[in-house]
Formats: structure tokens, C-alpha cells, sequence
């Protein structure tokens, strides 16, 4: 019953952006927090940031902080994550994942060339 659908990612230059959107149906958005999570090749999936439900506040891995901002959109029942000065380690696909759930989209993969 949960579909999410990842968007948004590309090929980007070192230090250059991007912007990944999920949308989400199947659920009530705005009773869950959302993370995003990657993983790179042969690597575990890892937590990247999170927001909560309705109160605005958020998470970042220290890997992240500072480059990138989440940010959701209850009425449109979307995750957006704001990805600057992109590095080649940030090089992976990239899901939201509401909490409390097994729910995974196919992803959306993000590469960045050094």
C-alpha cells in the first residue's frame, strides 16, 4: 500500500547541488517522520537526515551537516533534501524511508565526479 517514489538525482561536479524529492502515498505523511538514507556500493545503507512529523525539526548525519537541508511539504505529502557543495563521497542511491516502517522507494541515484 505505501509507494514512494524518489526523484531528482544525476550526475554533478564536485561542489555543485542537487535537489531529491519524495513522494509518498499509501499513508497518513503527516503522522510519520521521514528520513532519507543512502548507500553506496558494497557499503550499509546509512541515515542521512530525518524530519519529523509536523514540528519542523530535523536530523543530519555529521557527514551532511551543514550542506544539506530536508524539508517536507504535509499538504503536498513530499520529503525534499537539499544536497550543496556535493562531494564524490556523497555518491550513492538515496531513499526516504518513513519511520516506524519497512517501507523503502527504489531510490534515486546521486553521482558526484571529483
Amino acid at each position: 500500500e505505501v509507494k514512494l517514489v524518489e526523484t531528482g538525482g544525476g550526475l554533478v561536479q564536485a561542489g555543485g547541488s542537487l535537489r531529491l524529492s519524495c513522494a509518498a502515498s499509501g499513508f497518513t505523511f503527516d503522522d510519520y517522520a521521514i528520513g532519507w538514507f543512502r548507500q553506496a556500493p558494497g557499503k550499509e545503507r546509512e541515515g542521512v537526515s530525518c524530519i519529523s512529523s509536523s514540528d519542523g525539526s530535523t536530523y543530519y548525519a555529521d557527514s551532511v551537516k551543514g550542506r544539506f537541508t530536508i524539508s517536507r511539504d504535509n499538504a503536498k505529502n513530499t520529503v525534499t533534501l537539499q544536497m550543496g557543495w556535493l562531494r564524490p563521497e556523497d555518491t550513492a542511491v538515496y531513499y526516504c524511508h518513513p519511520s516506524r516502517t519497512t517501507a523503502w522507494g527504489r531510490g534515486t541515484q546521486v553521482t558526484v565526479s571529483s
